[in-house]
C-alpha cells in the first residue's frame, strides 16, 4: 500500500508581504549585517528600508510610506 502524501497547505500572510529569497555577494551582505548592527534593527529591515528609498527616490508616485527605525 502506498503512501498518502500530506498536502502542506501554507498559511495565507495577513500583513500583505510576500516572502522573498534574495542572494547578495559576500561583502554587500557583510555591509548589510554592520548597518544592521549599529541601527540596532534586523538585516531584512535594512533591505526592506534600502528597498523603499529606492522605489521613492525611483518612481516618487508609486513609492510607499519610508519606515522609521523602531
Amino acid at each position: 500500500m502506498a503512501k498518502k502524501s500530506v498536502d502542506k497547505k501554507m498559511k495565507p500572510q495577513t500583513t500583505g508581504s510576500v516572502r522573498a529569497s534574495i542572494s547578495f555577494p559576500h561583502d554587500v551582505y557583510e555591509t548589510l549585517e554592520v548597518i544592521a548592527k549599529e541601527k540596532k534593527v534586523s538585516l531584512a529591515w535594512v533591505v526592506r528600508e534600502a528597498t523603499e528609498l529606492y522605489i521613492s527616490d525611483r518612481w516618487p508616485l508609486f513609492s510607499p510610506k519610508v519606515t522609521q527605525q523602531p
